[in-house]
C-alpha cells in the first residue's frame, strides 16, 4: 500500500484539531453510528487539552483513502511545546500549514514552518475560517507569500499549493468559493497529500534502523517506543540493538510491532521503512536512541531541541496545611515522578542544586505550569518558587534570552499596552492595523519581562488582548526592573475567613479568598493597593453588643479574584512559594512569621 506522512501545523486556536476531526470522519474509518463520529476534539484526549482548548501532546493516527494510508500526526500550536512539534516533524516528509484567514501567520506559524523548510518538507497551504466576518485573505496571502520569502531555503520552496477552507463545517476548495453554502467536503485536502507529498523513501533491504520519536507506556506491555522506519524492515522477535547518546549498546528482543490505523494501534506482522511503528520489548528507551539491526549497528543523528529558557523549584509542600490535601507528598516521590516526565518530555531538564533543591527548566510558563498541573490532579503536594530566567555566558558576557511578543488588541486599550510593555523595557518594533478598530502590535522584549503579562494585558484590555511570544535570540542582560506588582495582603492569623475580616481586607485592596476559606499565617490573601505588603487579620469577626441598628450587619463583598496556577506562577515574587495541591492553589510568603519576615528583609537591606 502506498504511503504518505504528513505533520499539521498551525498557531493556537487557528483550527487545527478541528480540520484533523474533519479528515478523520470523512476517511470512513468510523462507523456511522460510531458514537466519534459525533464527538469534537477527537484527538484532544487529555483533559487539560479539552478544558485550555490547545494541542499539548503530538499524535499521530492513519486514514486510508484512494488505496493511500495517510498518517496524520497533529501537533501543537503553541512554542511552548516547541519540542513536541521538533521531534515529531522527523516523521514526516510532508506538512500542512493552516492560517487564520482573518489573523494570518502567527509567531508560532514562523517558527514551526521554519523548522519545516530546514528539513526539507513540502508544504501545503490550507488558510482556514474563511467564513469570518473580517477574514481579510488579501492580506493573509500577502503575509504567507512574505514568510516563505524569507525562510525558503530553495527556490522550490516558494511554490506550494494553497487551499481554502472552514474546518468546522469540514469543507475545502482549490480556489475561494463565491458561496459557501454550496455542498463541499475536504476532498481538495486528501487530494493535494496524495499529489504534492512524496512517498517515503522506502529502503527496506538495507540493514534495519529507526530514531525513537515518542515514547508510551501502559501496564500491560510497559513502554512503548514510537518512531518512523529510515531503513530495512522491522518485524517481532528481531533481535535489534539500542544505541543511547552516551554511546551505551544494549542488545534487545522486539516484542510486538504496531501500525496506526484510525486512533488505534494493530499488531502488525512488520513494519517497513517509511511505515511510523509502535515497538515493544525495549524497556530502556528514551527519546533520542537509535534502534538498529545487529549486523549495522550505527546510530541516526539525534533530534536537536532547543534549550529551556525558564526554570523553577520544586519541593514537597511544607505549609500549615501540608498533607491534608493530597496522596503524594515526599521528595523521593516527587524526584520519580520528574525523572519519568523527563523519558518523554524532552523540552524540560532537571537538576538538583547546591542547595539540594530540585530545579525544573522548560520552555516557557504554559509549558511548566501543565506539567505542575498535571501532577496536582495525580495527587502531588508541591511547593513551587517564583519562575527564573536561564542566562548563559557567551565571550565573557552574561546573556538573557529576548522574545518577540506579539499583542492583538483592540485600540481602544493600545495606550494602556504599551505602557504596561514599556515599563517592562520591550521595544516596539512594528505596528498596523488587523481590522477596522483593532491592531497588531510586535515588540521585542527579555523573557524577564514576560513574566506574568499575560494576565496583566487581560485585565488591562478588559479580556480581549490576544498575546503570543517566541524566543529569537540572546543578549547582553539589561538592567532590573522597578518593583512591576503592588504589594500584597496577608493573612496575620490561622483559622477560617470571617466575612468581618474579609471586609476589612476588600478596603485595602482586592482579595483571593471567600468567607469560610482556610487560612494560614503568612498566607497571601490578596493584593494591596499600595506597593507595600500588609498584614491583615481576615479571621476576625465582629464584636457582639447588645445594640443594634438597622441594616448594622448587611456586609457587601467583592467576589474573589481566581488566579489560574499559570497566573499565580506569574504573579508571585522571589520571597514567596506557590503552595499547590490537588484541592487549591495557594500563595504564601517563604517565611510565615511576619517577625522572622521583617528582621530577614531588615538584614538584606
Amino acid at each position: 500500500m502506498n504511503t504518505r506522512n504528513i505533520a499539521i501545523i498551525a498557531h493556537v486556536d487557528h483550527g487545527k484539531t478541528t480540520l484533523v476531526d474533519g479528515l478523520l470522519k470523512q476517511s470512513h474509518i468510523f462507523r456511522e453510528n460510531e458514537a466519534l463520529m459525533t464527538q469534537e476534539l477527537i484527538m484532544d484526549n487529555n483533559d487539560q487539552e479539552r478544558e485550555r482548548g490547545i494541542t499539548i501532546l503530538a499524535k499521530n493516527i492513519s486514514v486510508i483513502y484512494k488505496g493511500t494510508k495517510i498518517n496524520i500526526i497533529d501537533t501543537p500550536g503553541h512554542s511552548d511545546f516547541g519540542g513536541e512539534v521538533e521531534r515529531t516533524l522527523n516523521m514526516a516528509d510532508g506538512v500542512i500549514l493552516l492560517v487564520d484567514a482573518q489573523e494570518g501567520p502567527m509567531p508560532q506559524t514562523k517558527f514551526v514552518l521554519k523548522k519545516s523548510l530546514d528539513l526539507g518538507l513540502k508544504v501545503i497551504v490550507v488558510i482556514n475560517k474563511i467564513d469570518k466576518k473580517d477574514a481579510n485573505l488579501q492580506r493573509t496571502e500577502s503575509k504567507l507569500y512574505d514568510l516563505f520569502l524569507d525562510l525558503a531555503t530553495t527556490d522550490d520552496q516558494l511554490e506550494f499549493p494553497m487551499i481554502y477552507a472552514i474546518g468546522r463545517e469540514a469543507k475545502a476548495w482549490y480556489t475561494f468559493p463565491t458561496d459557501f453554502e454550496t455542498a463541499a467536503d475536504l476532498t481538495p485536502v486528501f487530494d493535494t497529500i496524495i499529489k504534492h507529498i512524496p512517498e517515503p523513501v522506502s529502503h527496506p533491504e538495507a540493514p534495519f534502523q529507526m530514531l525513537v520519536t515518542t515514547l508510551d507506556w501502559d501496564s500491560y506491555k510497559g513502554k512503548y517506543a514510537i518512531g518512523r522506519v529510515t531503513n530495512g524492515t522491522i518485524r517481532a522477535g528481531d533481535k535489534v540493538v539500542l544505541l543511547k547518546e552516551d554511546n551505551v549498546k544494549e542488545e534487545v528482543q522486539i516484542d510486538k510491532v504496531y501500525l496506526s490505523e484510525g486512533l488505534k494501534r494493530v499488531e502488525a506482522e512488520e513494519g517497513i521503512s517509511g511505515d511510523i511503528v509502535t515497538l515493544t520489548g525495549i524497556k530502556n528507551a528514551d527519546i533520542g536512541d537509535t534502534i538498529a539491526a545487529v549486523s549495522h549497528p550505527e546510530k541516526l543523528p539525534t533530534i536537536k531541541v532547543e534549550e529551556p529558557t525558564l526554570s523553577v523549584s520544586i519541593g514537597p509542600n511544607t505549609s500549615p496545611f501540608m498533607g491534608k490535601e493530597g496522596k503524594f507528598l515526599t521528595s523521593r516521590q516527587i524526584f520519580d515522578r520528574i525523572h519519568k516526565e523527563l523519558q518523554t518530555n524532552i523540552a524540560f531538564r532537571f537538576k538538583i542544586n547546591e542547595k539540594g533543591t530540585y530545579v525544573l527548566s522548560g520552555r516557557g510558563e504554559l509549558h511548566i505550569s501543565v506539567f505542575l498541573e498535571t501532577l496536582r490532579r495525580e495527587g502531588f503536594e508541591l511547593e513551587v518558587g517564583r519562575p527564573q530566567v536561564i542566562t548563559h555566558m557567551q565571550d565573557g558576557v552574561e546573556v538573557e534570552p529576548i522574545e518577540e511578543l506579539t499583542v492583538d488588541v483592540e485600540d481602544d486599550y493600545l495606550g494602556n499596552i504599551k505602557a504596561e510593555i514599556g515599563r517592562r523595557r520591550g521595544m516596539l518594533v512594528y505596528q498596523e492595523e488587523t481590522t477596522p478598530g483593532a491592531s497588531r502590535l510586535i515588540f521585542e522584549i527579555s523573557t524577564r519581562g514576560t513574566l506574568g503579562l499575560r494576565s496583566i494585558l487581560l485585565t488591562l484590555s478588559k479580556g480581549t488582548a490576544v498575546s503570543n511570544s517566541m524566543f529569537l535570540r540572546f543578549e547582553k542582560v539589561g538592567a532590573s526592573f522597578q518593583q512591576l506588582r503592588k504589594g500584597v495582603l496577608t493573612a496575620s492569623e490561622t483559622g477560617k475567613v470571617a466575612p468581618y475580616g474579609l471586609n476589612i481586607a476588600q478596603s485595602k485592596g482586592v482579595t483571593f479568598v471567600v468567607p469560610t476559606d482556610m487560612v494560614y499565617q503568612g498566607m497571601v490573601i490578596g493584593m494591596n493597593g499600595r506597593d507595600e505588603d500588609l498584614e491583615i487579620n481576615i479571621c476576625k469577626e465582629k464584636q457582639l453588643t447588645n445594640n443594634r441598628s438597622s441594616g448594622e450587619d448587611m456586609l457587601i463583598l467583592s467576589p474573589p479574584v481566581i488566579m489560574s496556577l499559570e497566573q499565580s506562577l506569574g504573579f508571585i515574587e522571589d520571597d514567596e512559594l506557590l503552595e499547590v495541591t490537588p484541592k487549591a492553589i495557594r500563595i504564601r510568603k517563604k517565611i510565615l512569621d511576619p517577625t522572622l519576615r521583617y528582621r530577614s528583609e531588615k538584614n538584606k537591606k
